[in-house]
């Protein structure tokens, strides 16, 4: 169910949060304890501040009231996905390349599943993340079609 309703939610939310000159980032429609809660995570070059948290949950709201697309009582939260904000689409990894990211995979590539480092480019469907071990540098190359979550990474 919670699968149907981030879909049906995220075709209500994208118009308001593009008209916002927003990007829309992810939705979550999950229950903790008693409760189930719709996250709404928005992006921007620029940063999320709060005001563009409100005029995305006032907007969203009288969507969501108007269409009624979710029958349990929920709490509505929008905010940023934060430092390390997960990348969903090849366009979000496109953005990335230059950042720290962290990447897992479905099955090894060169005898790993967790790669962290600095993406340094995202051509024909090839990731090449560089990473430093010790002194010495080391990229690898990680087919997109075998990533399994990808993610900004603040690399120390």
């Amino acid at each position: 169910m919670s699968k149907n309703v981030s879909s049906r939610v995220e075709q209500l939310a994208e118009p308001v949060v593009r008209e916002l000159n927003l990007e829309l980032v992810e939705i979550e429609y999950k229950k903790e304890g008693p409760n189930w809660f719709l996250r709404v995570f928005i992006d921007s070059e620029a940063g999320v501040n709060l005001d563009d948290c409100e005029a995305v949950s006032e907007k969203l709201s009288e969507v969501l009231d108007a269409e009624d697309p979710i029958k349990d009582a929920y709490f509505l939260e929008v905010s940023s996905p934060g430092a390390e904000r997960p990348l969903k689409k090849e366009a979000d990894l496109k953005k990335a390349v230059g950042k720290g990211v962290y990447i897992t995979t479905y099955e090894p590539v060169n005898g790993q599943k967790a790669f962290e480092g600095v993406l340094t480019s995202f051509d024909d469907g090839l990731l090449l993340i560089e990473t430093k071990v010790k002194t010495r540098k080391i990229t690898y190359s990680v087919p997109y079609e075998k990533v399994a979550n990808a993610r900004l990474s603040i690399l120390l």
